[in-house]
């Protein structure tokens, strides 16, 4: 048969607009080109088209350029089709631009590594002005200067011995960078047990803390929830008798002060001469007592309190000093 009785679907219905891609138009112009020689006159304005699409491509011109010629050969309005179509895809590459962006904050704050900084110090005895790592952020707050510089000197009067601790053992709950036991071990405090929950915490923060400033030998470091630590209280004891000395400096917004003391107060971690120093928020309520030990001494520093409960002589003491 002779390529002249060929019957081309070369046609461009309205209808191509809701049914057909006219992106797909593109390449089948090209196939136009093997038809035959009796719609030359056709081949050669397909071929003609082909070629001038080719060569703008390679003189620089954009791909969309290219399109919109091609559309308005066959008769279509370029601007109903590419403006639809350069709208969705900028609305995808939006999406995924945002998705990325999400993805990628997610994974730097999931993976962001912790860090240390060194802001605190030791205030007296024979660790004095070593500087002492914390953690940045609000992961652990540590006793402001200003609160704990008071306590020990509350403390040191209230024991009898104004110019250090008088030796003993120390129990520093929520530890943390383990700042208030460093204190009382540079103060003369024979030892201390530092309850601290958090592994990061204790290899990067503390367990540095006390080989800087060479009281690593004088600690022992549970590393429990204090919850769980005052409920084995009576193992503890039994090993290592009462403490002298006991801090509280929980997380303000984490505990229930209430629950927390009376925990404290039928533990057997306090005994007839136990010093307990309690650091609590604005608007907490402190009872008179804790246990067989009495208040001694209620301080505020701006937003917070320092709470001293110890033996009755100490009040007297305290009292014929001041």
């Amino acid at each position: 048969m002779a390529p002249s009785s060929l019957q081309l679907p070369i046609h461009s219905p309205p209808s191509l607009k809701s049914t057909l891609d006219p992106f797909f138009l593109f390449p089948l112009v090209s196939s136009f080109v093997n038809l035959g020689a009796s719609s030359s006159n056709l081949i050669r304005r397909r071929e003609s088209l082909t070629i001038r699409a080719y060569s703008k491509s390679i003189a620089g011109q954009s791909n969309e350029q290219n399109k919109r010629e091609l559309l308005e050969s066959y008769g279509l309005n370029p601007d109903e089709f590419l403006s639809e179509s350069s709208q969705k895809s900028k609305r995808k590459k939006e999406l995924q631009r945002i998705r990325r962006g999400s993805e990628t904050s997610q994974q730097e704050t999931a993976g962001s590594p912790r860090e240390t900084h060194r802001l605190l110090q030791v205030l007296g005895g024979n660790a004095r002005r070593k500087k002492l790592l914390s953690p940045k952020g609000m992961d652990v707050r540590p006793m402001m200067e200003v609160v704990k510089g008071a306590a020990f000197g509350i403390l040191q009067v209230s024991g009898g011995c104004p110019s250090s601790l008088r030796p003993g053992r120390w129990l520093d709950l929520y530890s943390g960078t383990g700042s208030v036991g460093i204190e009382a071990l540079s103060r003369g405090c024979s030892e201390v047990h530092f309850v601290e929950m958090d592994p990061w915490v204790i290899s990067q923060v503390l367990q540095p803390n006390l080989e800087w400033t060479s009281f690593l030998d004088e600690s022992i470091i549970h590393a429990v929830r204090v919850e769980k630590f005052l409920e084995q209280s009576v193992q503890v004891v039994g090993k290592y008798g009462t403490f002298d000395y006991i801090s509280v400096t929980p997380p303000y917004t984490q505990v229930d002060y209430g629950v927390l003391m009376d925990q404290i107060s039928k533990s057997s971690v306090v005994g007839e001469d136990t010093f307990i120093l309690v650091e609590y928020p604005l608007g907490t309520s402190m009872l008179d007592s804790c246990g067989c030990v009495i208040k001694i001494a209620d301080r505020r520093f701006g937003r917070t309190h320092l709470a001293i409960y110890g033996p009755k002589w100490a009040l007297k003491k305290r009292k014929s000093e001041a």
